[in-house]
């Protein structure tokens, strides 16, 4: 299919993301510009200590999301979770990351979701979001769903920048800005964000916005 650069703002949008500066360098843009719209939006990322802790709380304030800490060695905190935030859209990593904490993540969420589904209806779609220099173990990740995210690139900065603990300014911040130019050239925009979307119960969403 090709990308998408159209952007319609789901009622509330849920991260399942393994790490805390995760929703904020690979989705950080498109939740800023989702609760921008008054959309709900929920990062939720496994326990962790401090300083991170405190990290993952802020980073999601700047974004105008709430965090939701869960267990990931619980088997049941990933349904747990989808069960009380029902949300319309839920963004995770690519099934085959080459990280394999992102893997562990988005298995999980994918062992959650046919349950859910057919008891709430919810989430109505599921989405990878981008990985390391847009590659997975499969090879280079498709364009897709190319949100536009120029108007709120500060916003993703200033979130990414409340990882202090993280190497934001050496590697991190360098690669999101890289990957977020590469994105947006494909839509004609000065930075976006692309996202492929997951079977949900077999079945892909006919949408081609978020």
């Amino acid at each position: 299919m090709s990308p998408a650069s159209g952007f319609t703002a789901p009622g509330s949008v849920l991260t399942v993301m393994a790490h805390p500066d995760d929703a904020e360098l690979w989705a950080g843009g498109t939740l800023a510009r989702c609760a921008a719209t008054g959309a709900a939006v929920t990062v939720a990322v496994p326990r962790c200590t401090e300083p991170r802790a405190s990290e993952a709380a802020a980073g999601a304030a700047v974004l105008g999301a709430g965090l939701y800490p869960f267990d990931l060695g619980c088997g049941e905190a990933v349904r747990e979770l989808l069960l009380e935030v029902k949300p319309d859209v839920v963004i995770t990593h690519p099934p085959r990351d080459v990280h394999p904490e992102h893997r562990r993540v988005a298995e999980a969420l994918l062992d959650a979701l046919p349950d859910v589904v057919i008891s709430t209806g919810y989430p109505r779609r599921v989405y990878a979001a981008d990985s390391y220099n847009s590659l997975t173990l499969d090879g280079p990740t498709p364009a897709h769903t190319i949100v536009d995210v120029s108007q709120v690139w500060q916003t993703k900065r200033r979130a990414l920048a409340a990882h202090a603990s993280q190497p934001i300014t050496d590697h991190f911040g360098p690669m999101a800005e890289a990957l977020g130019r590469l994105w947006g050239m494909r839509v004609g925009a000065a930075y976006a964000e692309n996202f492929v979307p997951l079977p949900v119960l077999g079945r892909l969403p006919e949408a081609t916005a978020l």
